[in-house]
């Protein structure tokens, strides 16, 4: 790649940042994306709940809006991992994997987070396929199916409320000694949710479907969908390398206009939303693609 120097980089070449490219193409600006090409839905055969793409392949919605995006002829992209982050005088310097250097005014961060999964035996196979994190995006294909939440705690209670709109066929998986409290245990009991306390062995499974799920003491129960909210971590290190603040949860924390807290970075996507969805990536992304504009327009007349 010739050119080295660019007014905009953005790192992670997904929904958001794609999102954040078109944005900035459209506002003649000259961008780069740089993204490794390993997209934390890389796994999961449909994406929903996103308005004229609904049911289409996470895959496929990328790609269209690669060749969407392409048609701005200021933006560019690059396959790679970006490696090291530096504030310069004039902006960013940016090094990859592979040696190349690139700089630029501003930096978005369309990174994604990076799911942390327990260690039980076909969980990562069945991740996305039949192992869900989100009603609002899966719920449906399994409305009204035997469905299990591994969870404990307050954070089961609610899962368990929210789930429980899908299908009244549901179990939770507590994988130990529940940690609900006796009110709470009264309530799932009344609304027939039965509560399993024996630890997880592995989950039986076809290419990612969910068949069976084997406990510790041997037992088995047949599922058809499992819930899990997995903790993560950033996908990135690059932004706190640079300083920018994270919040509570582990996001990248961002004003109304997706500013992080260092002047020039701003973040979009996953890395920043706790509502994880295509949809909500694809809105952040859009909005910091003007934000960023906006901010290299007002420079310009100072």
């Amino acid at each position: 790649m010739k050119n080295k120097n660019f007014e905009v980089i953005i790192i992670g070449g997904s929904y958001s940042g794609l999102s954040a490219a078109m944005s900035l193409g459209r506002s003649l600006r000259q961008v780069l994306i740089i993204d490794s090409g390993l997209p934390c839905n890389r796994q999961t055969p449909h994406s929903h709940n996103f308005i004229t793409q609904d049911g289409e392949s996470p895959a496929i919605i990328s790609e269209k809006a690669k060749l969407q995006v392409d048609f701005y002829k200021t933006v560019r992209f690059f396959n790679g991992l970006a490696i090291e982050a530096v504030k310069t005088q004039n902006g960013f310097e940016i090094k990859t994997e592979s040696g190349e250097l690139f700089t630029s005014k501003k930096l978005l961060f369309a990174t994604g987070v990076k799911d942390v999964l327990p260690e039980i035996n076909g969980l990562v196979e069945c991740w996305g396929i039949s192992v869900l994190h989100c009603p609002y995006c899966h719920g449906y294909e399994v409305k009204t199916e035997k469905t299990g939440i591994i969870a404990n705690g307050e954070m089961a209670f609610e899962y368990a409320k929210l789930i429980s709109n899908w299908t009244k066929d549901l179990r939770l998986l507590t994988n130990g000694k529940s940690t609900l409290t006796s009110e709470q245990t009264k309530v799932l009991e009344r609304h027939q949710i039965e509560i399993i306390e024996d630890e997880i062995e592995s989950l039986e499974h076809e290419n990612g479907n969910i068949k069976q799920v084997i406990f510790k003491k041997q037992s088995k129960i047949t599922l058809k969908a499992i819930y899990f909210r997995s903790p993560f971590e950033q996908h990135c290190s690059l932004p706190e390398v640079l300083g920018c603040t994270l919040t509570e949860q582990g996001l990248i924390k961002v004003d109304i206009m997706q500013k992080t807290s260092i002047p020039g970075v701003f973040a979009s996507g996953d890395c920043v939303i706790q509502a994880r969805s295509v949809a909500m990536a694809v809105s952040s992304g859009s909005f910091a693609g003007a934000s960023i504009n906006k901010e290299l327009i007002e420079e310009s007349f100072a």
